[in-house]
């Protein structure tokens, strides 16, 4: 059952086996700030003592965003077995993106923003937050032979 409780209610997961970089975690701030409506139809897990084990991320992320409040799903009759099966999988990711229909079909630059990491092959490199710097480094051409990039 979903329901909201105080930010300081669920507690992070010690043994949490993810990780999340600066920059990321500033993206997953930004996001939560943007739309938070979000987070209602996709609370956090919590076990029966409140540990996190889906969402620990964004629990960190909402208490740096200065969220007063977070949905939890409470699963209460779980084995140890059980939580950990779901802290892997729920972090799985089975699918692939079609990078064609993104490519064609979706704002690439708002797909930056909301998360996804652009294939640097398939995409144009000022799309590539990594580069915003570093307009003195972006290729002036392609070689037509080999297809090298030539500065």
């Amino acid at each position: 059952m979903i329901k909201k409780v105080s930010i300081n209610i669920p507690k992070e997961n010690e043994t949490n086996p993810r990780y999340i970089n600066k920059q990321n975690f500033k993206k997953l701030v930004n996001s939560l700030k943007e739309f938070p409506e979000m987070l209602e139809v996709r609370p956090l897990v919590v076990d029966e003592g409140f540990v996190v084990l889906g969402g620990n991320m964004r629990l960190k992320a909402l208490k740096e965003a200065g969220f007063d409040e977070v949905y939890i799903n409470q699963i209460k009759s779980w084995t140890q077995e059980q939580k950990d099966q779901f802290i892997i999988k729920d972090n799985s990711s089975f699918g692939s993106w079609d990078w064609e229909i993104l490519a064609n079909e979706w704002n690439t630059e708002k797909l930056v923003d909301w998360g996804i990491e652009m294939p640097k092959e398939l995409f144009a490199e000022e799309i590539d937050p990594a580069n915003e710097d570093k307009d003195s480094e972006i290729p002036k051409e392609i070689c037509p032979t080999c297809g090298a990039k030539m500065k």
